[in-house]
C-alpha cells in the first residue's frame, strides 16, 4: 500500500495561523502577504515539559516564594522596568529597530552580571567573537567571567549552557537559532516557536534567567509568530530616534511586575548611560519665551517627565493643508485642531500644522492636550507662553478642560525644575494647593489661551476671538 504524501500547509508569519492553501491576507490577524509554505516535519514534534519528573500539584499557600528572589542586573533603569530586578528562570525578550542599541545593552548587562555574580554566557548568532570583542573594548568592558559563543545550532548552544552553568544567558538573537529536527529555515514560525520552547524548558528547570534579543518588522513589531510574545515572561521594547541620543526601554508585558515603568538611557561613546534626571535632560536646551513651545508634565509609568512640545503653524498654498504629528498621536492632533477651529474660531483650514515632541519621545496620554493646543495657538499668534508655566489637561470635544490623574507628582516634578505656575483644569485645581506652584485654573481651552499666552497686539486681537 503506497505511503500517503504529506499535505502542503501554509503558515502566517505574523500570528502562526495555518491554512491548507496560500492566502493573500490572514483571516486571523489581517496581515497581507504573510503566508509561507510549511515543510513537512522530519520527525514528530517533541513536547516540552516545564516541570521535573515526580512533581506534584501544590497548594498556593504552601509555596515558598522566597526561593526565587529577584536579582539585580547592575543597572537601575533596567531593574526599574523589570519591577526590581530579574526573576530566576524568567525569559525576557528585548526588541527594537536595527542599530537602536539592543546588543550594546545586552553586553553591558552581561558585563555587570559577570562582574558581580558569576559566569555569563553570551551567545551570538549574528556576530563573531572578534566583533563582540571590538564592541567590548569600545564600551570599556573587561570581560572577566563573560564567555562568548558564536553559534546558531540551538542543540549545541544548550550543550554549552549545561557545561558552563551560567548565572545569566544571553541569546542574540532568537531569530538566528535553528534546530536540525525542525524542517524549516532559521527565523521561520516553526523554528522560532520550537527554539523558544527548548530554551524555556532549560531556563525554567534550572532557574537561570535568560535574555533574548528579537528582530522587529518594518511596523515595529517583533518578528516571528505572535505566539513568541505570549511564551516569554517579559517583553521589552527599546525606542528612540536615530537623530536623538536618548533611548527608552518600555515594558509591554511583565508577568512579575507592572508594565507602567520605563527606563531612560543616553547613547554615548562608552555605551548606554543611565539618565537619572530625564526631565532636566530633555529641557536642557529649551529657550524661554519662544512662540510655539509649551511644557507638559507627562507620566511614563509612575515616573513624571517634563517634555517640551513644539508646534509650527504656517500658511500653505496647497488645497489640503498638512498635519504632521511627531511624537504625539495623529488622531489626537486632529481632534485638538478641530476644537481650536470650532470653539476659538482659529483660521487653521489653510495652515500647515506640525507638532513635535523634543528629544524623540512619544507622548500618548491625553494630559498633553492642553500643551499641544497652547503650542499651536502660540505659533499661530506668534506669542509665547508665559515664562515658567507648564500646562496639564485633557481636552473634550466641547472645548472643556478635564482633570488628569496623579496631579501631585506632576506638579512636584515641575516645581523641582524651577517652574512657578501651572495651567490646569478648574475641576482639579484644588489638588495643587499643597504644592509651591501657582495654579492657573481654566474651564475651557478658550480660557486657557487667554490666561497663559502673552497678550497679543490689538491687530491680532481683532483677528482672533480669545478672552483675555
Amino acid at each position: 500500500m503506497p505511503k500517503k504524501t504529506a499535505k502542503t500547509a501554509y503558515v502566517c508569519g505574523a500570528c502562526g495561523a495555518e491554512s491548507p492553501r496560500w492566502l493573500g491576507r490572514c483571516s486571523d490577524c489581517g496581515e497581507w502577504n504573510s503566508f509561507e509554505e510549511k515543510l513537512p516535519e522530519a520527525s514528530p514534534g517533541r513536547h516540552v515539559r516545564l516541570v521535573t519528573e515526580g512533581s506534584e500539584p501544590q497548594e498556593v499557600s504552601a509555596i515558598d516564594s522566597s526561593l526565587a528572589p529577584r536579582v539585580s542586573l547592575g543597572l537601575q533603569e533596567i531593574d526599574r522596568v523589570l519591577g526590581g530586578g530579574i526573576v530566576p528562570g524568567s525569559i525576557t525578550l528585548i526588541g527594537g529597530d536595527p542599530g537602536i542599541g539592543k546588543s550594546t545593552l545586552l553586553l553591558q548587562i552581561a558585563h555587570k552580571m559577570a562582574k558581580g555574580r558569576g559566569r555569563v554566557l553570551y551567545v551570538s548568532g549574528e556576530e563573531s567573537p572578534q566583533q563582540i570583542k571590538l564592541r567590548a573594548e569600545r564600551l570599556g568592558v573587561s570581560g572577566e567571567g563573560l564567555l562568548l559563543l558564536a553559534e546558531t545550532d540551538l542543540q549545541r548552544v544548550l550543550g554549552h549552557l549545561d557545561q558552563v552553568e551560567p548565572v545569566l544567558a544571553v541569546i542574540d538573537s532568537i531569530q538566528t537559532m535553528y534546530l536540525e529536527d525542525v524542517a524549516s529555515g532559521a527565523g521561520s514560525v516553526a523554528q522560532v516557536r520550537e527554539c523558544t520552547l527548548r530554551l524555556m524548558q532549560w531556563a525554567k528547570v534550572r532557574s537561570i534567567p535568560l535574555l533574548l534579543a528579537g528582530h522587529v518588522t518594518k511596523d515595529g513589531a517583533i518578528a516571528g509568530p505572535r505566539l513568541l510574545e505570549h511564551m516569554v515572561d517579559v517583553v521589552l521594547y527599546m525606542e528612540g530616534e536615530g537623530f536623538s541620543p536618548f533611548r527608552i526601554l518600555r515594558s509591554v508585558k511583565n508577568r512579575f511586575g507592572s508594565t507602567n515603568e520605563v527606563g531612560i538611557f543616553e547613547m554615548a561613546e562608552s555605551g548606554l548611560v543611565e539618565v537619572t534626571s530625564p526631565s532636566e535632560a530633555f529641557l536642557a536646551h529649551r529657550r524661554e519665551a519662544t512662540p510655539g513651545s509649551a511644557v507638559v508634565p507627562t507620566l511614563e509609568g509612575t515616573r513624571p517627565l517634563l517634555v517640551e512640545i513644539e508646534a509650527l503653524v504656517t500658511p500653505t498654498g496647497m488645497p489640503s493643508p498638512r498635519r504632521v504629528a511627531n511624537g504625539v498621536d495623529f488622531n489626537r492632533l486632529l481632534l485638538i485642531v478641530a476644537v481650536l477651529t470650532k470653539h476659538l474660531r482659529f483660521p487653521l483650514s489653510n495652515q500647515d500644522i506640525l507638532v513635535n515632541v523634543v528629544g524623540g519621545l512619544r507622548v500618548t496620554e491625553p494630559a498633553a492636550d492642553a500643551a499641544i493646543a497652547l503650542a499651536i495657538a502660540s505659533s499661530l499668534r506668534n506669542t509665547p507662553v508665559r515664562t515658567g508655566t507648564v500646562a496639564i489637561g485633557e481636552i473634550g470635544l466641547n472645548g472643556e478642560l478635564r482633570p488628569v490623574s496623579q496631579l501631585d507628582r506632576r506638579l512636584s516634578e515641575a516645581g523641582s525644575l524651577g517652574f512657578d505656575s501651572c495651567l490646569l483644569p478648574r475641576a482639579g485645581s484644588e489638588k495643587a494647593q499643597a504644592t509651591n506652584l501657582r495654579a492657573i485654573a481654566a474651564g475651557t481651552v478658550r480660557e486657557a489661551v487667554g490666561l497663559v499666552l502673552v497678550a497679543p497686539t490689538p491687530k491680532e486681537n481683532d483677528r482672533f476671538e480669545v478672552d483675555d
